[in-house]
């Protein structure tokens, strides 16, 4: 059983700096990926961090200003993002899961409620 709780979210000015975490409870075995999810309206949910037995990836749109970490003793996910713009306001999740494709929301099997991010430009 898993349990994640997103917190961090928040306004922001375009160019401006946000951290989000996800707070997880129970086990999470070591074949479990950790992955960052967001949604706008009207859009599909996109895969953008994902953390897989330390190693990390990211989708194009967020490489190079958002970083995933996590923390181990804190039981803790972590998504550093940097250099914000209007693109990406969305709700953020957070999910743990055993997917084949990390970046691919389809298989992971449990999920956060999510956090609202906006960014005005």
């Amino acid at each position: 059983q898993v349990n994640l709780v997103e917190s961090g979210g928040g306004s922001v000015q375009a160019g401006g700096s946000l951290r989000l975490s996800c707070a997880a409870s129970g086990y999470i075995s070591s074949a479990y990926a950790l992955a960052w999810f967001r949604q706008s309206p009207g859009k599909e949910r996109e895969g953008i961090a994902a953390i897989r037995d330390g190693s990390p990836f990211y989708a194009d749109s967020v490489k190079g200003r958002f970083t995933i970490a996590l923390d181990l003793t804190k039981n803790t996910l972590y998504l550093q993002m940097n250099r914000l713009n209007a693109e990406d306001t969305a709700v953020y999740y957070c999910a743990a899961g055993m997917p084949e494709k990390v970046l691919s929301a389809r298989e992971y099997s449990s999920w956060g409620q999510g956090t609202q991010v906006t960014v005005s430009s």
